[in-house]
């Protein structure tokens, strides 16, 4: 510990630096939290505006929200996208949309979710009746 440093502050050095939510994982690891799959749903059709993912979400918190997406393994880049606001004043809107990569591991994720949640046959005394 160096002289006038905090105890607490010791065991930190700048090596602890690395952002570890920007760094998507290989695979999306799936969600069944229904403010994640109401934005998921809606990102699939078009980019959304961070004030659209509070309103679609039902949250206050889209960037929140989006960061659990990331740390499940989507990329979900915001771009910053010129624009006005109500007083006119020239703005920069975070839009946030998902890759070709991330629509790949949701197709994946989606496929094996139906797969591993397939309906056994029906006994319902029904079978061959059309």
């Amino acid at each position: 510990m160096e002289k006038g440093q905090l105890p607490i502050f010791a065991e930190l050095t700048l090596a602890d630096t690395e952002d570890y939510t920007s760094k998507a994982a290989r695979q999306f690891s799936g969600t069944s939290n229904p403010r994640h799959l109401r934005v998921i749903s809606s990102s699939l059709i078009s980019p959304r505006k961070r004030e659209d993912i509070d309103r679609i979400a039902g949250a206050s918190n889209g960037p929140e929200l989006i960061a659990e997406l990331r740390r499940r393994g989507l990329e979900f880049p915001c771009a910053r996208v010129p624009g006005y606001d109500r007083d006119g004043l020239p703005v920069r809107f975070g839009v946030y949309h998902l890759t070709d990569t991330d629509r790949r591991k949701l197709a994946t994720w989606q496929r094996l979710n139906n797969t591993n949640n397939a309906k056994a046959p029906s006994t319902n005394g029904n079978e061959g009746v059309i």
